[in-house]
């Protein structure tokens, strides 16, 4: 017996409100309480809830049965849930785990309006100019969810221009019963994150984590490979009357280095034209406010992430400028984690007295930091060294957030070292040109690195993740500049956006001239390194031997180093032949090196 439609349950069966389910499908529920911790390495996540979207197409199972995989994303939304069965359509179903950020009353998905009765939709993420959209096209919402937008888009002018038009972070399933057609779409870098499985015979499944689609049952005889949706792009299926879909287009409907269409919708308006330094420096400054303010649209409380760094300082700081400007009835909360005396500490300390934010220092100790990392690979589902490494802290901060503070749509820095080139290795760029590349190709992977860690240990704890700094029309408008001044000057990475930042005042200036520290060292004791520690535990895990027979045991990205090793023991124990979502490590260009940690580079100055 299927799932009932619609069958809604709120506070993920906190209420246990058993009429809303038939019974075959309360047993699944009762049964996937019972079995949770079978697939969740530790207990605390129970009460550790950003949006999940999860759809089937043509499933050959039973759909009460297959539901059970969408509960593995159940911390992406723990307001409330809903599984709804497409008319018509038997075999095909939505899931959707909600964090009510927009009009809480009526957001519920998939969104339906009746006005377009055959559209139905599932997404992640904002939209932030649906209003002005909606005002150039006159159209006329039923709803006050901004992707409502997205309906309306497509009835008007279709998937391409839908997809082009949006201006935000967004990863979305449309389906099209009219016409049977299977949208999927996903934002310029990927902020908002989407998986797909695809069997030989047109069983389609869709989720925002690979964790809810690796236990689904199909008919294959072995594993369908599934797969990171790319970013920019757009999916077009035919959905046949079994259900069963047929993939006729992927289309790259977005190239971040181009001007968006979406710009002339911006109430921003016009940038002052020329290459010259001043008003490079102004054009630089009014995007990157324009881009904080459009992401203030929310009716949760608002907080930041402050490591004290350029990058997380800047965020908080023109933050709170728009908060007090926008009147918003509380201050902002703003977190940073670190051992005792770490330097990220310190100086995110010194940043929230000069803005005057309501700050938290979150302590943390070696034994904590390691016992995370178990839960931090399941979380992440990669086995990536710098993600990893950079991740504990970032999964520790956010689940301090949730548990005691009232802060859920949460700001950070992700995007500006890639953009601006604040990589530490740039200085040993050959070629202002080369560095540009090296740019771009950082900002196409984000997805597979920084960009995923931000989003799977915010979402991990319930929490919303915004990233100013990828802003599609700031970062357009930031690789349009001749690469000579992006290039790292002066010694100092990051040298244009710092200097464009110079007589605002919105930072000390110590702060704002600090140089680059790795995240994931810069948390931790100036005496010792997270990556001292790290390497100090990992060898009593890993001896020469398991590392000498690493390429037979791991044919694919063999990992070259016992930290290495390590995490690609934990990753297979939850995801056993899933190694291919990574395509490859991250690690520094135009150096020798074996480890990608700063600590290693020259550049580095370091006494741990």
């Amino acid at each position: 017996m299927g799932v009932r439609n619609p069958i809604e349950v709120y506070a993920i069966l906190r209420r246990k409100r058993r009429s809303h389910l038939s019974t075959s499908t309360w047993k699944c529920f009762r049964s996937y309480r019972i079995k949770r911790t079978s697939y969740l390495p530790s207990a605390e996540n129970e009460a550790a809830r950003m949006c999940g979207i999860w759809a089937l197409f043509g499933s050959d199972e039973c759909l009460s049965v297959q539901c059970l995989s969408a509960m593995k994303i159940a911390h992406r939304g723990p307001d409330a849930f809903r599984f709804e069965n497409v008319n018509g359509f038997t075999n095909c179903c939505f899931g959707f785990h909600r964090l009510a950020i927009v009009d809480q009353l009526y957001g519920m998905q998939p969104l339906r309006v009746k006005k377009f009765p055959y559209l139905w939709l599932c997404y992640n993420g904002e939209i932030y100019n649906y209003k002005q959209l909606q005002k150039h096209f006159g159209f006329e919402y039923q709803t006050l969810v901004d992707g409502e937008v997205i309906l309306h888009l497509y009835s008007k002018h279709g998937i391409e221009q839908t997809a082009s038009l949006l201006d935000g972070v967004f990863a979305f399933i449309l389906l099209d019963t009219a016409n049977r057609k299977v949208f999927l779409g996903r934002d310029s870098y990927g902020v908002r994150p989407l998986f797909k499985l695809l069997t030989d015979d047109g069983f389609l499944a869709v989720c925002s984590e690979a964790k809810g689609l690796i236990n689904l049952k199909h008919s294959m005889t072995s594993s369908p490979k599934i797969d990171p949706f790319p970013p920019g792009h757009y999916e077009v299926f035919d959905l046949k009357p079994s259900g069963k879909v047929a993939s006729v287009e992927l289309t790259k409907f977005r190239n971040f280095k181009d001007k968006p269409q979406h710009a002339e919708f911006d109430s921003l308006g016009k940038l002052q034209e020329g290459l010259d330094r001043e008003t490079v420096k102004r054009n630089i400054c009014l995007l990157f406010e324009n881009a904080v303010r459009k992401r203030l649209m929310a009716h949760r409380r608002i907080g930041c992430l402050l490591s004290g760094g350029l990058d997380s300082s800047l965020v908080a700081a023109t933050l709170l400028k728009l908060m007090k400007e926008n009147n918003l009835p509380y201050s902002l909360q703003t977190f940073a984690i670190g051992m005792e005396d770490s330097p990220d500490l310190q100086a995110a300390r010194k940043v929230a007295n000069h803005i005057g934010s309501e700050h938290y220092e979150i302590i943390f100790d070696a034994e904590e930091g390691i016992q995370a990392v178990d839960e931090v690979i399941f979380t992440l589902e990669t086995y990536d060294i710098t993600t990893v490494r950079a991740s504990v802290g970032m999964y520790l901060i956010s689940k301090y957030i949730r548990k005691k503070t009232e802060s859920v749509v949460i700001f950070s820095g992700e995007g500006s070292d890639e953009l601006t080139q604040g990589y530490i290795y740039f200085h040993k760029a050959p070629s202002p040109e080369e560095a540009a590349e090296d740019s771009e190709r950082l900002l196409r992977e984000l997805y597979l690195f920084d960009v995923l860690r931000a989003d799977r240990t915010t979402a991990a704890h319930g929490l919303e993740l915004r990233v100013p700094f990828l802003d599609h029309r700031f970062t357009s408008y930031y690789l349009s500049l001749p690469p000579e001044l992006r290039m790292p000057k002066n010694g100092v990475e990051k040298y244009l956006l710092r200097e464009a930042f110079e007589t605002s005042n919105l930072l000390p200036k110590d702060i704002l001239w600090r140089p680059k520290e790795a995240f994931s060292d810069g948390l931790t004791s100036i005496k010792k390194s997270w990556f001292s520690f790290l390497q100090d535990h990992i060898e009593q895990q890993v001896d020469d031997l398991m590392l000498e027979k690493s390429a037979k045991k791991f044919p694919f990205n063999p990992p070259k180093t016992k930290e290495g090793y390590f995490y690609r023991q934990i990753f297979e124990k939850y995801y056993p032949g899933r190694a291919d979502w990574l395509t490859h490590y991250w690690m520094p260009r135009w150096i020798h090196a074996t480890d990608p940690s700063a600590r290693t580079l020259t550049h580095y100055k370091s006494d741990a």
